[in-house]
């Protein structure tokens, strides 16, 4: 079964499942924001633990998730594909229709690279966001923003763009991290409070 075969199929499920559409349509736009507090929530959990690299891997998971959308751009307009609603006739088409090219997927991207991310902060949380990633690159494939090879190939990208800078920036974020955590900036980076090396004992 090729690409296009595989995306009337889904658009044949989004036909015969109306009640579906909100939802669908509803997390394909706004996951994003969803996706924003995961992130947040990361940070918040890597504060409460005395761990410099789970802190600096929730740093990274923003950085990252811009870098891989920018790195994205380029990619997208050099393939140049048409979305399923400009090249498939007599489709159900739930999407905000926009020229912008189809491949890979701008959302799937952001999705993996901090889905990705947040893996490296805490398992669960990164558990959590994967199924996030993975629900809202098919809603873009249901609402016909995209076909399923767009959303692969964007979550593949998000995540490759993650893993390969964390291998780079790990040591960098994670001492940057250490430091800031004898400076006034220490709240934002460690919930543990700091010693009074000036107690008298």
């Amino acid at each position: 079964m090729n690409d296009a075969e595989l995306f009337v199929r889904i658009n044949a499920f989004a036909r015969a499942t109306g009640w579906l559409h909100p939802l669908m349509t509803g997390w394909a736009s706004y996951g994003v924001i969803a996706f924003a507090g995961l992130l947040l929530l990361g940070w918040w959990q890597a504060r409460r633990r005395a761990d410099p690299s789970a802190m600096a891997a929730a740093v990274w998971a923003p950085l990252a998730t811009l870098l891989a959308v920018a790195i994205n751009q380029p990619i997208v307009h050099l393939i140049a594909e048409p979305r399923p609603y400009s090249a498939l006739p007599g489709i159900l088409v739930l999407a905000h229709q926009s020229n912008d090219p189809s491949c890979p997927s701008d959302h799937a991207v952001m999705a993996g690279a901090a889905a990705a991310a947040l893996y490296l902060v805490d398992r669960r949380l990164g558990a959590v966001a994967a199924v996030a990633a993975a629900l809202l690159a098919f809603s873009r494939v249901y609402i016909a923003a995209h076909y399923p090879t767009d959303v692969l190939v964007g979550l593949g990208l998000g995540i490759a763009v993650t893993v390969a800078g964390w291998v780079l920036v790990r040591g960098i974020l994670t001492h940057a991290v250490v430091r800031l955590t004898t400076t006034r900036w220490r709240r934002f980076v460690t919930a543990t409070p700091q010693p009074d090396s000036g107690r008298d004992v």
